[in-house]
């Protein structure tokens, strides 16, 4: 499978050099919980000064109680440990829960978001979009994100303040040992953000190995991949290519989890051996100054030393881990800052009751600045009930122009109007409630039919369904079903016949009884015998509707008020059937050309 770049550009405020801004951004997430986020730093502070408090607790039990044996005072210091390791305990428990449900909400809001956006970008962008890297950003990227939100923030509020804590009881046993233990905390800084440096660099390069790789799973694993991997005897050929893909993805795994490990060993190792230096360091002091460290002061302070390797190591893996972890949010924060290029205006115009009229007015649309138009030049006018055919060959234009009624483009000049009000114009609410479309390539949800159905119409009744079912004539073949209205459809409803999803389509947008119809080659997937049926089914539909018919087959069409012939994107020809055939224009060369293909009747 060929690797399709996405064709956006990243946001400013994703780039590395503009790490404060993105972090601010990030910060920024947790803002609707600082609540909940502050009662964690209260519980982070309690835990991290109960936990101080043992070593001195240590040092009054080694210097007083036990060579004084002082039986009351030693119970006390044993009971006062034995207290810190348990509410110590229950206020680690308790953080772990509330940043995690922190954690969770930020991830719940980040899916959404994305999700959101995702789903009012327009058609263009899914055109342009593998499928596949569209779910990996919101499965893998954010997945890879949970460590951070949820537990990364309160362990780097945990570990920092306990390192505090931790120095400042060091320095008031003495401040001497507590100088030399910290001479190299320096050198494991800048190694941290080196080694974070490093990761993170990994880290954007396995995201997009990962989405690459889910978008080759979701092309080739489909019902339609499979099909036409099957047909053409490219499965091992697709299998070598999904080899090559994980293989990729095995080494960037390898060097994500090696990079900087021999760096942070070092670190582990010099952190480890710190206590036989600092015993080292006493003995020395003691010979040359004749200084005098007591064995208890000696045991708290090595105590605290001990306990101050593993926040600092677990704070500079988590520095580790934030490095990382921005290149997950910058991926995430490129979706978020796509532009959007149909909106609703900040006042649109809703309206209660839609005639439906629609006017094309000098309507012009391309894809981009660079390539020329698709449509120019079109001025068409359907009133409210009437019926519009738009034909022509592959590639004139005609679905293009039936897409910018519904606002699935916008027209890049001219305007589209709907009871004289430019679409644009419009809220969203009133153009759904207002346009039904029928599409060539039909679409139906891995569930029931009677779901799918409802898709259109939540609140609709059995009985509605079932009338729809019968104007679409494929009621009967869902009652003839084991499971009637129940049976799953399947992926992309593949246990139906093509004509049969497609009267399940047309069932769904009678469902929703709009007021405009688009049909795009609505029986383009069936039967002569078939689609005389459901033509029926679609007249009777259309009387008293707008409707725009978009067809190849020109059998559909030979009823519409007007019929609008397109070539290269603009109008050609006009007028009823009788008409355009009599002036034995580009529609009758068309004509002629349905006839000649049209199969004989069996005899």
């Amino acid at each position: 499978m060929p690797r399709d770049e996405i064709s956006w550009t990243p946001s400013p405020g994703s780039t590395t050099s503009d790490q404060p801004r993105q972090v601010r951004r990030i910060l920024k997430l947790f803002k609707p919980y600082r609540a909940r986020l502050a009662v964690v730093g209260l519980l982070v502070g309690a835990s991290s000064l109960v936990t101080v408090a043992t070593p001195f607790l240590l040092k009054e039990t080694l210097d007083v109680a036990i060579p004084q044996g002082r039986t009351g005072l030693l119970t006390l210091l044993a009971l006062g440990m034995i207290a810190s390791a348990v509410v110590t305990s229950i206020f680690g428990v308790l953080q772990t829960l509330i940043s995690t449900t922190v954690g969770q909400r930020v991830m719940h809001d980040l899916r959404t978001a994305v999700y959101a956006r995702l789903q009012s970008m327009s058609l263009a962008f899914f055109t342009r979009t593998r499928t596949g890297e569209v779910q990996s950003r919101i499965a893998n990227d954010i997945g890879g994100m949970q460590a951070t939100v949820t537990s990364t923030a309160t362990s780097l509020v945990s570990n920092l303040t306990a390192v505090v804590a931790t120095i400042v009881a060091m320095v008031a046993l003495d401040w001497r040992l507590t100088a030399v233990s910290l001479l190299l905390l320096p050198v494991f800084v800048w190694i941290s953000r080196r080694v974070g440096n490093e990761r993170k660099k990994i880290a954007t390069q396995r995201q997009r190995q990962m989405a690459s790789m889910a978008a080759t799973v979701t092309e080739s694993l489909s019902v339609s991949g499979i099909l036409l991997g099957r047909t053409m005897g490219r499965s091992d050929s697709l299998t070598r290519s999904f080899a090559v893909e994980s293989d990729g993805l095995v080494d960037l795994e390898v060097r994500a989890n090696m990079a900087g490990r021999w760096r942070m060993a070092v670190i582990s190792i010099v952190m480890a051996a710190m206590p036989a230096f600092i015993y080292w360091a006493a003995g020395m002091a003691l010979r040359l100054d004749g200084s005098t460290i007591s064995i208890g002061t000696l045991v708290a302070f090595v105590s605290l030393q001990q306990g101050l390797f593993r926040p600092a190591v677990s704070l500079l893996s988590t520095g580790v881990q934030i490095q990382t972890s921005l290149a997950l949010f910058q991926r995430i924060f490129e979706y978020l800052d796509l532009p959007v290029d149909i909106t609703e205006r900040d006042n649109p115009v809703h309206l209660d009751r839609i005639k439906g009229e629609i006017r094309f007015e000098d309507v012009e649309f391309h894809y981009d600045g660079k390539s020329g138009p698709i449509l120019a030049d079109i001025d068409i006018t359907v009133p409210a009930g009437g019926s519009l055919a738009v034909v022509g060959p592959t590639g004139s234009g005609k679905s293009t122009l039936s897409y910018l009624v519904p606002r699935l483009y916008d027209v890049t000049g001219g305007r589209v109007t709907l009871d004289g009000v430019d679409v644009r114009d419009l809220d969203f609410d009133t153009l759904a409630r207002a346009i039904g479309v029928v599409s060539q390539e039909t679409y139906l949800f891995h569930a029931s039919v009677a779901d799918n159905l409802r898709f259109a119409k939540p609140d609709a009744t059995d009985e509605e369904l079932y009338a729809a079912a019968r104007a679409a004539q494929i009621h009967d073949h869902i009652a003839s079903l084991p499971d009637g209205y129940g049976t799953i459809v399947g992926e992309r409803g593949h246990r139906f016949s093509g004509g049969e999803k497609q009267r399940l389509a047309i069932a769904r947008t009678i469902l929703r009884d709009p007021p405009v119809l688009i049909l795009d080659e609505a029986t383009s997937a069936l039967d002569t015998r078939t689609e005389h049926a459901v033509q029926e089914a679609i007249d009777a539909l259309s009387a008293n509707r707008t409707t725009l018919t978009i067809a190849h087959r020109l059998s559909t069409v030979r009823g519409a008020d007007q019929i609008v012939v397109l070539d290269h994107g603009r109008t050609v020809e006009r007028g009823t059937h009788e008409e355009l055939l009599e002036r034995e224009g580009r529609y009758a060369a068309l004509v002629r050309r349905d006839a000649e293909l049209e199969p004989e009747p069996t005899r």
